[in-house]
């Protein structure tokens, strides 16, 4: 009876401390390979002194929708330290419409006011904007949208040019997953890899812990 109180305490002691470690996890010390990744064959930035920060995307990844608000704040917080940029991803053909929304807004300077919105029609309001049709009559019911100028560069050869762009970026940076942030051409790291070493928390969370990696990461690469 004694020897099984005693394993009693043991494993209560075990247990609790087992679960003070996971509550202090923390990547205010990021290890590589652990909380980011290094990457073999670092990639050419053109960010100046600054250090430039790329977040891969899919507006139709609803992990990506509900990083984009702690996200924006992250950028305007770090806006004297870097340059931030977008790439949308294409895992298959049928993201490729989406790529084009991305960079279509981007060049008429809309990404502002549409970007958070576009998450909101899919995520909020169950809207599909997965077509050529389907974006474009989505287009059209915004304020203050010309149509005719969106579906002009929708369909440029300069939108066109910057979504192959974005295909080879996301084979350099080997993109296997998103939301994916990139610093200084060097590192990734993203909410799932932190969660691999963070356990089962909820996704504000491994949010606050991306952006804390991410400052460590610009911190050390502005060194």
């Amino acid at each position: 009876m004694r020897f099984f109180k005693h394993l009693l305490a043991v494993a209560a002691v075990a247990s609790f401390s087992l679960m003070a470690s996971t509550a202090g996890a923390s990547p205010a010390a990021p290890v590589n390979g652990t909380d980011y990744r290094t990457l073999e064959k670092a990639q050419q930035t053109d960010a100046g002194k600054k250090v430039e920060v790329t977040e891969f995307f899919w507006y139709s990844c609803p992990h990506c929708s509900a990083l984009d608000p702690s996200l924006e704040a992250w950028i305007k917080k770090n806006a004297d330290k870097i340059v931030f940029k977008r790439v949308p991803v294409a895992f298959r053909d049928s993201f490729i419409p989406q790529q084009k929304l991305y960079y279509t807004i981007e060049a008429l300077g809309l990404v502002d006011t549409l970007h958070p919105r576009i998450f909101r029609a899919i995520h909020s309001e169950r809207q599909p904007l997965d077509t050529d049709k389907q974006i474009l009559d989505f287009i059209a019911k915004q304020p203050g949208v010309d149509i005719k100028k969106f579906t002009e560069t929708y369909n440029s050869f300069g939108v066109q040019t910057k979504v192959g762009r974005a295909t080879q970026l996301q084979a350099a940076y080997k993109v296997d997953g998103v939301p994916m942030i990139a610093i200084d051409g060097r590192y990734v790291t993203s909410p799932s890899i932190v969660g691999a070493s963070l356990g089962n928390r909820p996704e504000a969370v491994l949010h606050e812990a991306t952006l804390q990696v991410m400052d460590h990461l610009v911190a050390k690469s502005a060194k």
